[in-house]
């Protein structure tokens, strides 16, 4: 982790969270009309893009499945065929199965039980399902439980490591207790903050990244970004 003191850290992410609103407005994200959604999507997700999973998803939705009962009551093997578009099905099919077991045992089938939870509880209830690792699981805690921890993706590691708070190679909770040590624990805002992340990194902090369109401009160090010669 890069050596950033907590009063600069807090001020430095309030700010650069400050200018991706006033850049995009509210981002709007996780995408799902249900927290039982949420968690079929973060699940789906995995390796892949969301316009894959929104394919899946709309195959279960199209069908009356996309809701906890129906969609138990199928086997993997039911199930693999139904989410094809979001690759890696049949693995994805047993995660899935592995997941609604675990509701179905743990809070009678009623995703939205989830939020009576603390966090760090229903984090570590969901990293012991089989094929959940930190990422999906800190998803579903903020974005179908609404409870604050932050997400940390490949995206976070890129924009973050070009504005020179991170290396960008840390542990994953390493990137997360930094945001999470200097942000207001907040679910609203670890959310929305997110979403910028997702949505800055998709059209502009690319690999290549587009620096002239970045709302973050003055803030960026450019830390591994290949500066372009001035013509003459």
């Amino acid at each position: 982790m890069v050596a950033v003191s907590p009063l600069t850290g807090r001020r430095r992410l309030m700010a650069i969270y400050q200018r991706l609103l006033r850049h995009h407005g509210h981002a709007g994200w996780w995408p799902g009309e249900t927290p039982f959604e949420v968690c079929v999507g973060a699940i789906l997700v995995q390796n892949t893009s969301w316009t894959n999973v929104e394919k899946a998803l709309g195959v279960l939705r199209e069908r009356a499945l996309l809701a906890f009962a129906p969609l138990r009551a199928l086997s993997a093997d039911a199930l693999a065929p139904l989410i094809r578009s979001s690759g890696y099905f049949n693995v994805k099919a047993r995660r899935l199965s592995a997941f609604l077991s675990f509701v179905e045992g743990e809070y009678a089938g009623r995703t939205a039980d989830m939020a009576r939870e603390a966090p760090l509880v229903l984090r570590r209830k969901l990293l012991a399902v089989n094929g959940i690792g930190r990422e999906t699981a800190d998803s579903i805690v903020l974005y179908a439980a609404g409870l604050p921890l932050f997400v940390v993706d490949a995206y976070t590691r890129r924009i973050f490591a070009r504005l020179g708070l991170i290396r960008g190679d840390e542990d994953y909770d390493e990137i997360r207790a930094f945001f999470e040590q200097r942000l207001p624990r907040d679910a609203a805002l670890f959310n929305d903050y997110h979403a910028q992340i997702v949505r800055l990194g998709k059209d502009v902090c690319r690999p290549k990244p587009r620096c002239d369109a970045c709302p973050l401009d003055a803030l960026c160090l450019r830390h591994g970004v290949r500066r372009r010669r001035a013509h003459h």
